[in-house]
């Protein structure tokens, strides 16, 4: 296979070509730019001296139709124009912006404050939840990764609110990422001084993920809510953790709960479900393409602690991204994703 990739400075890109080079049917590898054309690209990423040693390539639709499958992991709002030229020119499209998950514009233009893609391709574009929407996933001609947050926060709940075990009116989240979620793009908020030993709340009750949650959890559940949603930076560098807090249905147990999620993802290697852990970090899956969940029911006020951890790189971009190629091309998911967590 021969694999395009626009965006590959960022860290997300830098993922899908560590994690690409594994791969045992993808053959090529490009890389490709709209401003530092011929840039040898391991004079920029020194880890990659000897392994790709390629210049970056000009952005180019003929080129780029060439290929089996094209990757773009850029900026928001770059996409929306970029992308449509290829829809239906050859390669699968796997976008990994925010441009094509909203199916309707004014929420696009209301969150992200950019203008929105075509109509027609948002309606078009699959949400690549890969555990929940695979069938959708085989016959795309463009995928609309889902977000970091949202990937973590919807594979956690959604288990749940499809058995009618928890309230999905009354849906409060807690997650909290890693610096490397901001992007490679300095900024104040990102700034060592600013990230080190501070722990903070940021864009309290306007995440643009919010609207992303909702829709999925319309999508694959038939329920309509609104939820509580809020997200915090942690002075790590990769990892999400999400918390959600809801009532139970009259009569669940813990029980209950751990056996809908071992019932549900029974045939999803990447979703792994631990009973009764006491403690639960970020640690357990840095690096892979893992989302381990644990759920615990508090008896005493008939509320749930649902609790998840993914790299935020990986099952929350790269990793995630990959798995949707592989179910696109029909090979096994598991394919250049096959590796073991860093613990440390």
């Amino acid at each position: 296979m021969k694999v395009g990739i626009i965006g590959a400075t960022g860290y997300g890109g830098l993922e899908l070509i560590r994690l690409l080079h594994t791969h045992p049917e993808v053959e090529k590898i490009e890389l490709f730019t709209s401003s530092d054309e011929g840039t040898i690209f391991s004079s920029r990423f020194g880890h990659l001296f000897t392994i790709h040693d390629n210049s970056l390539k000009k952005i180019d639709q003929e080129t780029l139709a060439e290929f089996d499958v094209v990757f773009t992991s850029t900026p928001t709002g770059v996409t929306s124009t970029l992308l449509p030229p290829l829809v239906g020119s050859g390669p699968k499209l796997i976008d990994l912006s925010g441009d094509y998950r909203l199916k309707q514009p004014d929420l696009y233009k209301q969150w992200y404050k950019k203008d929105p893609a075509p109509f027609d391709l948002l309606q078009e574009s699959v949400y690549g939840l890969t555990e929940w929407n695979e069938k959708q996933i085989k016959e795309a001609r463009i995928i609309a990764n889902p977000g970091c947050y949202p990937t973590a926060v919807l594979l956690s709940i959604l288990p749940f609110i499809k058995e009618n075990l928890i309230d999905p009116n009354l849906l409060i989240i807690d997650a909290k990422s890693g610096i490397s979620g901001a992007g490679n793009k300095p900024s104040q908020s990102t700034h060592f001084s600013e990230t080190n030993e501070n722990f903070s709340i940021y864009k309290v009750n306007e995440h643009q993920h919010i609207p992303e949650i909702e829709q999925a959890i319309q999508q694959f559940t038939g329920i309509d809510t609104n939820i509580t949603f809020n997200t915090h930076l942690v002075p790590m560098t990769r990892g999400i953790l999400s918390t959600t807090y809801t009532p139970v249905a009259s009569g669940v147990t813990t029980d209950q709960l751990y056996e809908c999620l071992v019932e549900t993802y029974k045939n999803d290697s990447f979703v792994r479900v631990i009973n009764g852990a006491s403690s639960f970090g970020t640690s357990r899956v840095k690096g892979s393409n893992y989302c381990d969940i644990t759920v615990k029911l508090d008896e005493r006020t008939n509320r749930v602690t649902i609790v998840s951890v993914i790299d935020n790189l990986v099952k929350g971009a790269a990793g995630q991204a990959i798995q949707n190629m592989n179910v696109q091309f029909g090979l096994p998911q598991s394919y250049g994703l096959d590796v073991v967590p860093l613990f440390i």
